[in-house]
């Protein structure tokens, strides 16, 4: 299995047939792998540069300091989430990384972020989410595209997304243990419609083949690696693919950026009609992006 590298940047062009071309491209990835590499998204390596400097910061604070920011004690998707906490694969030992996450909010009609004790931090790591906010909308016009619908059919859809950025850690300290006991991340997919993944260049992804085996992705500076999640795969009726993946226990301390965009809470997830083949039913019934990545949530962390 191929990991296609796409350079997306005639996406935020004027030429609408070169749009359609990396439509294309990018559907085909989703259609045959399901995950795909990007380059030309726009976003600066100094932009991303900070984020992780931002993320190392957040893991080196002292326990007390980062249990006072616990997903636990905040509720909604926001904060630190410890060591062995998560279980992404329910079959499998707990996960041997920590992780923070940042939500879209409005800090209206959403609750305001949780946000570390350290001077500029905010100031380091919002403008890689906004500019991950970005690239993940501009790529919905190419699923779009490539699924039939007009180009901007997923806008509305993603104006007050379910996003969220997970700064996540894996210890180099259990690198002996094989996958089969304590993973790094367990086997999973992802929830909702697209992740964008940045990494520091330590190895441990991989993608499940078709056949079954796995395949190391590559570490790929300045690229994003993206996978298509099992919401647009519903959105699409199964056209798409989420494919199931992991992480190795790392060989040294490794760090990642992974951007979650999900769609709005009341955004309703009904089959496209250009995915329905003609006199069938749609594969899934219609459910909102909300209750569904309630659904998913609650089952990765028991509750």
């Amino acid at each position: 299995m191929d990991i296609p590298l796409i350079d997306i940047a005639p996406l935020a062009g004027a030429d609408a047939a070169a749009r359609a071309q990396v439509a294309v491209a990018i559907g085909r990835a989703c259609r045959d792998t399901g995950f795909f590499a990007i380059e030309g998204h726009g976003v600066a390596e100094a932009t991303v540069a900070s984020a992780f400097a931002a993320a190392q910061a957040l893991f080196a604070l002292a326990p007390e300091a980062k249990q006072a920011l616990a997903i636990g004690r905040h509720g909604h998707n926001r904060g630190w989430v410890a060591l062995g906490v998560e279980s992404l694969d329910e079959r499998a030992q707990p996960d041997l990384k920590e992780a923070f996450n940042l939500i879209w909010t409005d800090e209206r009609s959403r609750p305001p972020n949780v946000w570390p004790p350290i001077d500029g931090w905010r100031e380091a790591v919002q403008p890689y989410f906004d500019a991950a906010l970005a690239v993940g909308r501009r790529l919905h016009r190419a699923f779009a595209l490539d699924l039939g619908q007009p180009e901007h059919y997923f806008d509305d859809k993603l104006d007050q997304p379910q996003a969220t950025l997970r700064m996540l850690r894996y210890p180099a300290e259990f690198a002996g243990d094989t996958p089969a006991g304590r993973p790094g991340a367990g086997t999973h997919t992802d929830y909702g419609n697209v992740t964008l993944l940045a990494t520091d260049g330590v190895a441990g992804l991989q993608v499940q083949g078709r056949g079954g085996g796995w395949i190391d992705v590559p570490a790929l500076p300045g690229r994003f690696v993206c996978n298509i999640g099992d919401c647009l795969m519903r959105w699409s009726n199964d056209v798409y693919v989420s494919t199931p993946h992991r992480v190795l226990p790392p060989a040294r301390e490794r760090y990642s950026l992974a951007f979650f965009l999900d769609p709005n809470p009341d955004a309703l997830v009904s089959a496209l009609p250009d995915c329905v083949p003609a006199g069938e039913a749609p594969r899934q019934p219609p459910i909102t992006a909300g209750e569904y990545l309630r659904q998913r949530v609650a089952a990765t962390y028991g509750r």
